[in-house]
């Protein structure tokens, strides 16, 4: 429950909206968790006594001070695009929306580093920088509703990965400007060195108002999808293309039972394993001597369009994971690094698993080096099971970062950052921002 008190100050706040109906109330105490069985368990009974909507970052100053004044739960929330459960209030309390902060504050002419409010959503950002020659380096399949502020504080990688690596990577993340949870808020800047222990700490550390980031000059991206003949042949070609001098921006390959269950849109159908590429123009003509080299067939290529949203990004990443649970809602999925060489550990896992497991890759490069990540669609046999599967994949020297889990250390590395917690410790004192989900500081 909410004291009334705070309800009664909440109400004279200037641009800030309350929202107390109970259907409100159940949906934004929801994001995308349900992707897991093992969250959906967890998390089902967890709702915000009260959600609020502020409309500046005054606003947002001022629920701060309130919540801790009366030393309420808060806790962050952007699109509520997440599939971790990052905007779920574990133990109730208020939830603020943050999508009316979206105004582009600048967008320097000369290194195209722009400075953004946390809501602007992902789509509009990366469509107002192409007006200016750049664009994002590195979005999530849910593009058109995430928001840049859920981005950086629950995301992890994405589109772009290929080249740009992952969000926590040096260079990214210039500066945040942030709104500490004490009882007279603070508005601080925070430069690069600062900013990265707010980064993928799921909004548990620090209220993120407004990001500086890198960007990269713009590409007019071309879509290719390429048929293999077998299923070494589609990750020999993906690897073959990530080593070669071609402006690469997502890199894709799907196990053909996976393909099968996939929207076809203008693509032609098929029963072959297939890699999906967002190259730049200009590497069209290697890309398909790479693909004639590995006996394979493109069977689509084409500028990418994005006033549709029927796109090759919109199969790639955790889209691919939500096509396949809308045919069967008992799918799930796993996330790693795999091993290499990567054929052996995949091949583990098929003779062990066979149909309960659908191998989904994405070429990502990892501290400066090419890499294989895997998505695996997972059938759902029971948490025993999913847990020996894991085990397997650690045994065959994956590096799992596990999605059923509600910590941010339990999803990453399996490690306390000290940096998060000690950035929680001087900007969340009391520890009310989202209280359990940062285990380290709940420690």
């Amino acid at each position: 429950m909410v004291p009334e008190m705070l309800r009664a100050e909440l109400a004279a706040v200037p641009d800030l909206t309350l929202l107390e109906r109970p259907e409100d109330l159940d949906r934004y105490s929801k994001d995308a968790y349900d992707y897991s069985p093992v969250l959906r368990e967890r998390l089902a009974s967890c709702r915000a006594a009260l959600v609020v909507r502020p409309d500046t970052v005054e606003a947002v100053a001022a629920v701060a001070a309130a919540c801790c004044r009366h030393g309420i739960a808060l806790t962050l929330r952007g699109a509520g695009t997440g599939n971790y459960g990052q905007s779920v209030p574990l133990e109730g309390g208020v939830v603020m929306l943050m999508g009316r902060l979206r105004a582009v504050r600048r967008i320097e002419a000369t290194t195209g580093v722009v400075t953004v409010e946390c809501g602007c959503l992902l789509k509009d950002l990366d469509q107002m920088l192409r007006g200016h020659g750049r664009q994002l380096r590195l979005l999530p399949s849910t593009w058109r509703s995430a928001t840049i502020g859920g981005f950086i504080a629950g995301g992890s990688g994405g589109i772009g990965s290929v080249r740009w690596g992952f969000l926590r990577d040096p260079g990214h993340l210039l500066g945040l400007e942030v709104v500490t949870m004490e009882p007279e808020p603070k508005r601080l800047q925070l430069e690069a060195a600062e900013a990265e222990a707010l980064n993928h700490a799921y909004g548990t550390n620090g209220i993120i108002t407004a990001l500086t980031l890198a960007t990269a000059p713009a590409v007019a991206w071309q879509e290719m999808v390429i048929d293999c003949v077998d299923w070494p042949s589609a990750v020999e070609l993906a690897q073959r293309c990530c080593g070669s001098a071609l402006d690469l921006h997502l890199c894709t390959v799907l196990e053909a039972d996976v393909v099968a269950q996939l929207p076809a849109w203008d693509i032609p159908e098929t029963k072959a394993d297939r890699v999906l590429l967002l190259v730049a123009p200009d590497a069209v003509s290697t890309v398909e001597q790479l693909a004639a080299d590995c006996g394979a067939a493109v069977v689509f290529s084409e500028a990418e369009q994005h006033h549709a949203g029927h796109g090759l990004r919109e199969l790639t990443w955790n889209h691919t994971t939500l096509h396949l649970r809308h045919h069967d809602p008992d799918w799930t999925y796993l996330q790693m690094l795999l091993p290499q060489p990567e054929l052996d550990c995949l091949h583990a896992l098929k003779q062990t698993w066979g149909g309960d497991v659908l191998i989904h890759l994405e070429a990502v490069r990892q501290q400066g080096v090419q890499r294989l990540a895997a998505l695996p669609l997972v059938r759902w046999r029971g948490a025993d099971a999913l847990e020996r599967l894991m085990q397997q994949c650690r045994d065959l020297g994956a590096l799992i970062f596990n999605p059923h889990v509600l910590t941010v250390e339990g999803g990453g590395l399996g490690v306390v950052d000290g940096d998060q917690v000690a950035a929680k410790q001087r900007l969340d004192p009391a520890g009310l921002l989202n209280p359990g989900k940062l285990g380290g500081f709940s420690s």
